[in-house]
């Protein structure tokens, strides 16, 4: 243990060299205790950092003691250090972390002094590690840590000499220390989370003190950065990047709209914004995103920095989330939210007087405001939260903005914007054989580029005379390339035309791999695999819309993104949704279905051209016909569209939604009161542009004469004139529809089908109850093929078939419908297109298999898995209103498995693997056969022993399906051990007690 010697005093050479430090330190002190001079102490708790050279860092993190007139001591920063500092660190760095724990004495024998023991800020490092080895969910678990003051001095008279000899102390200390237990714990992790945990509350501190300095790196642990590099192989971040981070706005915690290209890099300052408001201010954070598919794609991104840094990343999208969300009593939560499911959340945390939990709320693509009832819904969520909380800030940000000025006094927010991109965009047209380069200087918009060179036959230009063969031979396949095509059909149409006339060598790159997707294609499909993509994918071509299952477009995303696919035919919802770049870009046609393209589409199609890191430029080719030329020359020289509000065009789902539940929240509750909020909507910075024939508050007062005329709130509406203080209050049914988010359009409609079902619900399987939970917004898209129905009717047994006649639809109905004849009787159409598609997901439900159900229903398998999403979707939000109508307290358990059932239409056995965040039914099917049957079992698998043992599967992907499963099992173990907490917690208002 002592080296050569039997014991610490055979070598005096350490304890001598802190025997002259403290001699000449004394000496010091008591020369500088005459006459005030600088004092100078090593700032130990930075010792660590100090030796890294932080790209960010803006000063060397040392710390100077001035004595004060009246004997105190106040701290300064960048003076210079002595040698004292160096060597005094040095000696202390040489002791075992345990044995630091000897200054907890000293610190109680100089409790009266006025200078605090050189090793106070160590000791609370070292400590905090202990803590954190033993409860690593929390970084700073100790109060002192959190509430540290930011100087050091105090009023009381130090006595220097009184104190016993550091000496002394230290032989003490090393004595005991060679008796006691050592700590199973590595002494180079013990410095780590020291290191980590005293950083965070510095950062912490720091924030909470509105300095300059912002630490190692913008506040946040070094830790944050080597994650960065780790997880996502970012080094260092772009100036652009640096400069939003440190405005001063964001500094004084204001709201910020920050705007940039596609790719430009927006998402990592949201996400750096996120670690501070989690790690440093302590408070939960809601990210708003507008698709699931994007949620999940978070969810997964992010678990695994949770993990690391102990915080919880929960998922709402779809049929997922708690409302309330949990209460955590040590970690922090960041909520990954659809529009619809942040919207929900926010409603749960007003009504719950959590609302002041919520830190921050970053939004993702703020353009979606102007975007009908989604719109709507965005913008009522945003302004709740700004007239609750005034401690919420809000950040915004987009690619595609306009008309910034409303949305900045909408949301009080600072704008920041830049037009960096990572890689060149060259924006082309093409017209006939010529390509123009966009040239926004010339009078017509474009200059002469250069003349296609590539020989068509005859048949290949009657075949392809947009020559799109030609454009994508120029890239692939060592580039890739995607082409938006205006329609579903037209992407298939394509993917098949260019392969037809493709070389054969085009077969051989990655020939394994491509062979390898189809299988895994085909196990995806039960057998099946849609004939188009069996004749692209040998030669790396396939098409991506809505019409692909949920299982078929993640394979065809992981592949492209994996170089396996160099070419994608897409519609213009892959440019808003998941990130797959490309190094060239062609629009099809300057269409979305029937509609010209808008500029906002445009732009978001074109920023997906070039990939940071890859390639040297990126370029977009538009096609266009002779006769769109001026259309398309005023395209791309036009500004951005500008964002209004949809609060008065969705109606339902806009006002009258939002006025439902100001009133049910008790967030306006009389006419004033809530006219007052209608102002600070964005409908009320746009009222002059939007509402020319009726003022705002008429528009309101018609809206809630409107909810009273339909039972959902109670009240008097006064006269334009008269005092309007009379108090509204919300009815059971307003409240379940706003808290179950149901459309008004279909409330009182629901109300009466759930009313009815009461009388005689026929539970001998779900038919019934699959009625009751199919959307209704789904009903309009529906032509039933007659013939099918019939048979299926006919399949279903005697008990079954009195659903149909409960519902209003007799077998005659059905029989003479599909022989022909003539219907005399009036039968409600969407009665009978509610009970076709309750068809199509009972037996979903019974098969699991959406090719066989699409096949057996004629319909595209896309529109069997949109079905299906929008069935979980909706049967959740059912749940959530009959929670609130004690009535109806039958339907509660019957739903909650519906939904479960609905969200995963898997085997029970493969539920807990496709709870994990991206794990969809073909992976859970690999990782169940292969051993891994529960989260556990997931949570707990070695990353390359998973890579070895499923297919197709790569470490990145199992790495994150590793964190995301870890992240889950945290979360529920949270949510039990709160339980636990709640259960044991003594009442403070137990009788007799005082």
């Amino acid at each position: 243990m002592f080296g050569d010697f039997d014991s610490f005093y055979g070598n005096d050479s350490l304890l001598a060299q802190v025997d002259d430090i403290e001699h000449k330190y004394l000496q010091d002190k008591n020369t500088d205790i005459k006459a005030p001079g600088d004092i100078v102490l090593g700032n130990l708790q930075s010792g660590v950092q100090q030796q890294k050279q932080d790209h960010f860092s803006t000063s060397e993190n040392k710390t100077v003691l001035k004595a004060d007139k009246e004997g105190g001591f106040q701290m300064n920063e960048n003076d210079p250090v002595n040698s004292n500092q160096e060597l005094t660190q040095s000696v202390l760095d040489d002791l075992p972390s345990s044995q630091l724990l000897y200054f907890e004495k000293m610190d109680e024998l100089s409790s009266g002094s006025r200078i605090p023991p050189v090793s106070e800020r160590r000791n609370k490092c070292v400590n905090s590690s202990v803590d954190k080895i033993r409860s690593p969910s929390s970084f700073c678990p100790d109060a002192e840590c959190r509430t540290r003051p930011n100087d050091f001095s105090s009023d009381s008279k130090c006595d220097l000499f009184k104190t016993e000899s550091l000496k002394d102390h230290l032989k003490s200390a090393m004595t005991g220390n060679a008796k006691a237990q050592t700590l199973q714990v590595s002494k180079t992790k013990q410095l780590k989370e020291a290191v980590l945990s005293e950083e965070i509350c510095v950062a912490r501190k720091t924030i909470e003190s509105s300095s300059v300095d912002i630490g190692p790196f913008y506040g946040l642990p070094s830790k944050v950065k080597d994650l960065f590099r780790q997880f996502r192989g970012i080094e260092t971040l772009y100036e652009w990047q640096h400069d939003c981070l440190m405005l001063e706005s964001l500094q004084q915690r204001k709201n910020l709209i920050y705007s940039l290209p596609t790719s430009g890099g927006k998402t990592l300052v949201a996400e750096i914004i996120i670690l501070q408001e989690l790690l440093c201010r302590q408070k939960d954070v809601l990210m708003i995103v507008p698709y699931v598919a994007i949620v999940q794609e978070k969810v997964r991104g992010l678990s695994s920095f949770g993990i690391e840094l102990g915080f919880l990343v929960e998922e709402y999208a779809g049929s997922k989330g708690r409302f309330p969300p949990i209460k955590r009593r040590i970690k922090k939560s960041l909520y990954i939210a659809t529009i619809e499911k942040g919207h929900a959340l926010v409603n749960s945390l007003i009504e719950t007087e959590r609302i002041d939990d919520l830190g921050l709320v970053v939004v993702d693509e703020l353009h979606m405001l102007g975007e009908g009832s989604r719109g709507a819904t965005l913008e009522i969520t945003l302004a709740k939260i700004l007239h609750t909380s005034k401690n919420t800030q809000i950040i915004g940000m987009s690619a595609t903005l306009n008309n910034v000025g409303d949305l900045q006094k909408f949301l009080q927010a600072e704008y920041y914007t830049n037009n960096f991109r990572p890689v060149e965009l060259k924006e082309y047209v093409k017209i006939r054989d010529t390509i123009y380069a966009v040239d926004s200087k010339t009078e017509n918009g474009f200059t002469f580029s250069r003349l296609l060179d590539f020989k068509y036959s005859s048949n290949l230009e009657k075949a392809d005379p947009d020559h799109i063969i030609a454009l994508v031979t120029e890239v692939i396949p060592k580039y890739s390339c995607l082409i938006f095509c205006p329609t579903k059909k037209n992407c298939e149409n394509v993917a098949s035309m260019v392969c037809k006339y493709l070389r054969k060598e085009f077969k051989a790159h990655r020939e394994k791999e491509k062979q390898d997707l189809i299988k895994n294609l085909k196990n995806i499909g039960h057998g099946s695999v849609c004939p188009v993509l069996m004749q692209t994918i040998p030669f790396g071509i396939a098409y991506h819309h809505s019409g692909l299952t949920n299982d078929e477009r993640k394979s065809i995303e992981e592949a492209y993104s994996a170089g396996v696919l160099c070419l994608l035919a897409c519609t213009a919802t892959l440019a808003a949704g998941v990130n797959l770049p490309a190094r060239r870009i062609i629009l099809r046609a300057p269409y979305v279905a029937s509609d010209f393209l808008r500029k906002s589409q445009y732009k978001q199609m074109i920023g997906r051209a070039g990939r940071a890191g890859i390639d040297s430029a990126g370029e977009s080719i538009l096609i266009v016909q002779e006769k769109d030329k001026h259309l398309v020359q005023d395209l791309v020289n036009s500004p951005l569209e500008n964002c209004y509000s949809n609060l008065l065009l969705e109606l339902t789902k806009g006002m009258q939604s939002l006025l439902l539940s100001l009133v049910g929240l008790k967030i306006a509750v009389t006419q004033e009161e809530v006219d007052n909020f209608m102002c600070s909507t964005l409908l009320g910075v746009q009222q002059q542009l939007l509402s020319k024939e009726k003022s705002l508050s008429e528009i309101t007062k018609d809206g809630l004469e409107n909810l009273i005329e339909k039972g959902l709130l109670k009240g008097r509406i006064s006269e334009k004139g008269h005092s309007s203080k009379c108090t509204l209050t919300i009815t059971p049914l307003g409240k379940a529809t706003y808290k179950g988010s149901i459309d008004l359009a279909y409330c009182n409609l629901l109300y009466r089908e759930l009313k009815k079902g009461l009388e005689g619900l026929i539970l001998e399987s779900n038919l019934h109850l699959l009625y009751l939970a199919t959307p209704y917004d789904m009903i309009s898209n529906c032509s039933p093929d007659w013939m099918i129905y019939l048979r299926q009717f006919n399949q279903l047994s005697a008990a079954e078939q009195k659903v149909a006649d409960i519902v209003g639809v007799p077998e005659s109905f059905i029989t003479k419908k599909a022989s022909g004849q003539a219907i005399r009787k009036n039968v409600d159409s969407a009665a009978v297109n509610r009970l076709y598609l309750s068809f199509v997901l009972y037996t979903l439900l019974k098969e699991t298999n959406i090719w066989s159900v699409s096949e057996k229903f004629n319909m595209s398998r896309g529109y069997v898995q949109n079905l299906l999403n929008s069935a979980a979707s909706f049967t959740s939000c059912v749940l959530h209103f009959c929670e609130e109508l004690e009535e109806f307290w039958v339907y509660k358990a019957l739903l909650t498995e519906l939904t479960k059932q609905l969200t995963y239409c898997v085997k029970t056995e493969l539920i807990p693997l496709m709870e994990v965040a991206g794990v969809l039914e073909a992976r859970a099917k690999q990782l169940y056969n292969a051993g891994y049957k529960t989260l556990a079992h997931l949570a707990n698998a070695n990353p390359e022993t998973l890579v070895k043992m499923i297919e197709h599967l790569s470490l990145r992907q199992a790495k994150q399906i590793i964190s995301s499963a870890k992240m889950l099992l945290s979360e529920k173990a949270e949510a039990l051990q709160e339980e636990v907490e709640e259960l044991l917690k003594v009442p403070t208002d137990i009788p007799g007690t005082y």
